[in-house]
């Protein structure tokens, strides 16, 4: 499949999240119950709910998108280039309808794909459902009701590196190591969003930091095919 695959027919992504809600405390009473109940399930030694807040971002019941980075692969004077967009606003909803409109313009047939890492299992379920929250029109790409697993275009690299092993989770940041690529992670990680977010209301970071994962996921698909990496001068920001 990776010989064959067409990279400008491919949107590759990568999302930021944070709880709706920064503190538990500033919850109402029903969201907080629905909180505990939630939380129950993997608070340890004692924690509470509050202790385990700062995971609410991770949830599309209790967080919300503030950032979605797109990069698109094309060909300009024999090399490829990479641009990277972002969509990032405080209105969670001028995000997605943004992103979707991308999709329903240019992303929007069966030889389409979405990619990322680990986009099965947290992006792609997340924007869908946050899509749904704000009354939004799901686009064909995340429209997978019914469909058949080989009908569906959507490419993880963390599941390509599995081969087919369900043990463990594989960080990109671990296969950026291996794999020579240099670090997206060299001024936040995910755990500082919602602070830098909240705290600093720095969207632009947060935007920067977004858009190198998806530069990142674009390095590690070209090297699991064995190919050249794009060199820094041809990654533009749009």
């Amino acid at each position: 499949m990776l010989h064959n695959l067409d990279l400008e027919k491919v949107l590759f992504l990568d999302i930021e999240t944070v709880p709706e809600i920064y503190h538990y405390k500033e919850l109402d009473k029903n969201k907080q119950e629905l909180w505990d109940a939630k939380s129950a399930y993997f608070q340890k030694d004692g924690q509470t709910a509050e202790d385990v807040y700062e995971r609410a971002g991770i949830y599309a019941e209790f967080g919300k998108i503030v950032c979605i980075s797109v990069g698109i692969i094309s060909q300009k004077g024999g090399e490829r280039v990479l641009r990277l967009k972002s969509f990032c606003s405080d209105d969670e909803k001028v995000v997605l309808q943004e992103f979707c409109n991308l999709l329903n313009s240019y992303f929007n047939t069966s030889q389409h794909l979405l990619c990322g890492h680990n986009v099965k299992e947290f992006d792609l379920p997340f924007i869908a459902r946050r899509i749904l929250i704000n009354r939004l029109k799901l686009p064909l790409l995340l429209d997978i009701a019914g469909k058949k697993p080989w009908e569906i275009g959507h490419l993880d690299t963390m599941e390509l590196w599995k081969f087919g092993d369900f043990k463990h989770y594989t960080s990109l940041n671990l296969l950026a190591s291996i794999f020579q690529i240099p670090t997206p992670k060299d001024d936040i990680s995910g755990k500082d969003v919602a602070r830098v977010y909240y705290e600093e209301q720095d969207l632009d970071r947060i935007s920067i930091y977004c858009q190198k994962d998806v530069a990142t996921v674009v390095s590690l698909l070209l090297k699991f095919k064995g190919e050249t990496l794009i060199s820094d001068e041809n990654i533009i920001e749009t």
